[in-house]
């Protein structure tokens, strides 16, 4: 069975006040916690297995989801002394990962429901692959104005989607990864990099899904109605 890495460490600085007293992955989006949110959407892909790389405020995450019963998995937990960066997060947990054939890892600050398994069974197709990153295209956080020849408008489009593709920070993995990485340091600086470099780093492009990044106070008001409008909570399924 598959483990999931939540990277759940991090300050969240940018949402304070609300995250002066919890980490980032307890702030709630439409009453519940975005890692909740993450858990109850890879359980609906089959995943029970968890583990969540605390840092910040870890105790509180522990007191939140226990043993992972009542959302239906198991959590364990690897805890960070002091900050490691997204690669130094996912070396801690080396022990409990490497015996694993391949795993998925996640930030623990985006809400999404782009179906995990593409990317397991990318990964899973290409011996020499060591991971795979889910990508989405970009959308522009502002309006877009189409003017014709004369420099008349022609229409407005809302926040469109552009013809770019971002890191959705939601990744499959295999063992190997474990010997590209820092002991401190983020794995786009130092690891992703060498693994490109080694053309051992696939891009698994998603079309159509919902992902969202929650890294102000707006966007956990625009998550709050979208995956309410979306019908998210009857997707992933509720509390078991």
């Amino acid at each position: 069975m598959v483990k999931a890495l939540i990277l759940a460490g991090g300050f969240g600085k940018r949402l304070r006040p609300l995250t002066i007293d919890r980490p980032k992955p307890l702030v709630e989006v439409a009453g519940r916690p975005i890692i909740e949110w993450q858990i109850l959407w890879l359980r609906s892909h089959g995943i029970r297995e968890f583990i969540v790389a605390a840092g910040y405020k870890w105790e509180k995450l522990v007191e939140h989801l226990g043993s992972g019963k009542r959302l239906g998995v198991s959590i364990a937990y690897v805890v960070e002394d002091e900050p490691l960066g997204t690669g130094g997060a996912i070396k801690n947990a080396e022990h409990l990962l490497k015996g694993e054939d391949v795993f998925i890892v996640l930030n623990g600050d985006i809400i999404t429901d782009l179906d995990v398994n593409k990317l397991l069974d990318k990964i899973r197709a290409e011996s020499n692959t060591v991971a795979a990153i889910a990508l989405v295209p970009l959308r522009s956080p502002y309006g877009v104005v189409e003017v014709d020849e004369e420099d008349r408008i022609i229409r407005f489009i809302e926040k469109p989607m552009l013809e770019y593709w971002i890191n959705a920070g939601v990744y499959a993995m295999k063992p190997t990864i474990f010997s590209y990485l820092p002991d401190k340091g983020d794995i786009e600086r130092q690891g992703f990099p060498e693994l490109a470099e080694e053309k051992k780093l696939l891009g698994v492009k998603f079309r159509d899904v919902y992902w969202r990044s929650i890294d102000t106070v707006k966007d956990l008001e625009e998550a709050a109605r979208q995956v309410q409008e979306l019908g998210l909570v009857e997707k992933f399924g509720a509390e078991k």
